[in-house]
């Protein structure tokens, strides 16, 4: 989950979540390595030449790739975290669910993850040995500004009619033909965060009148949270924490895709001004500090319980 130029945001939750180990008192250390094949090879031997320090009562690897090359340093007790992709993928999901029957602590970002979707398995439960872990938004990074304070920040055209669409539109599970769609519909511009550095997300969600999350799939799905913690209006197609978090909130949908009702919905948050601002108390949870005390707390247990077996 290495960031490099071109997505610069990639695996900032995950850096968040470890910011909050150490704020919780965990002495933690990160080791990232980029995307793509030739890279696991690399860092199974990373992996391994820091375990050789002895140093380290836990490894905590993201994503079941990643766990592979943690499980083939010979890392234990080990601590996973699915995320979504990896448990849905037509290849990668069958290693994932692999994995998770060797794993010490197997962890989730929700409960969604352990069900079965469009004919895919989830993670199958483990007695004594799951947890949902989900990585929360940093809350003291994102909150409301005004419209055109963000618009003003970031250079742009303080009457453009904006929508965000906040993933990479290079990962077809995301859909962004479907929030192409829907911009069109509505009469407004899309922009998309593929390239937006983490520490200017807030300003583009400030920026917009709504974001819209049109996956196919989503394993927590942290930017609906990041929205709401910037007072904004999310249209999410029922996945992640979408129904939970988003049902019942004024201005926001929480429904199948429908390229109609959506645009509609988008028009009225396009056309309001100001922009319709949701009560960021609705949040309620999903903090990066205290999930990660969380995390921190399923570390303890694992290390003091029978299930973990030298």
């Amino acid at each position: 989950m290495a960031p490099d130029e071109r997505s610069p945001q990639r695996g900032s939750f995950v850096r968040d979540q470890v910011d909050g180990l150490r704020a919780a008192g965990a002495d933690a250390e990160l080791l990232e390595f980029p995307p793509g094949r030739s890279q696991y090879r690399p860092a199974v031997a990373r992996i391994r030449r820091a375990l050789r320090t002895g140093r380290f009562d836990l490894v905590h690897a993201h994503y079941g790739l990643a766990g592979w090359c943690a499980a083939l340093a010979g890392a234990r007790p080990l601590a996973v975290t699915f995320h979504g992709t990896d448990v849905r993928h037509p290849l990668v999901g069958p290693l994932s669910r692999l994995l998770a029957r060797r794993a010490d602590l197997i962890g989730v970002v929700s409960r969604d993850l352990f069900a079965a979707r469009d004919g895919r398995s989830g993670v199958r439960r483990a007695p004594g040995r799951t947890a949902i872990l989900p990585c929360g938004a940093l809350l003291g990074r994102f909150g409301p500004l005004p419209q055109a304070h963000a618009r003003e920040r970031l250079g742009l055209d303080p009457n453009a009619r904006l929508l965000l669409f906040p993933a990479d539109p290079r990962r077809p599970e995301k859909r962004f033909d479907r929030a192409a769609d829907v911009a069109g519909r509505a009469g407004a511009e899309l922009v998309s965060a593929g390239g937006i550095e983490p520490d200017r997300m807030p300003l583009w969600i400030n920026a917009a009148s709504a974001v819209l999350v049109t996956s196919d799939y989503e394993g927590f799905g942290l930017a609906a949270v990041e929205a709401l913690a910037c007072g904004r209006p999310v249209l999410s197609t029922p996945v992640g924490i979408g129904p939970a978090l988003l049902s019942g909130v004024d201005g926001c949908l929480v429904a199948p895709f429908d390229a109609d009702r959506w645009a509609e919905v988008a028009r009225r948050q396009r056309d309001a001004d100001p922009p319709t601002a949701v009560d960021p108390g609705a949040l309620g949870w999903p903090s990066a500090a205290p999930l990660a005390v969380s995390a921190s707390a399923a570390y303890r247990s694992l290390l003091d319980s029978d299930a973990w077996v030298p």
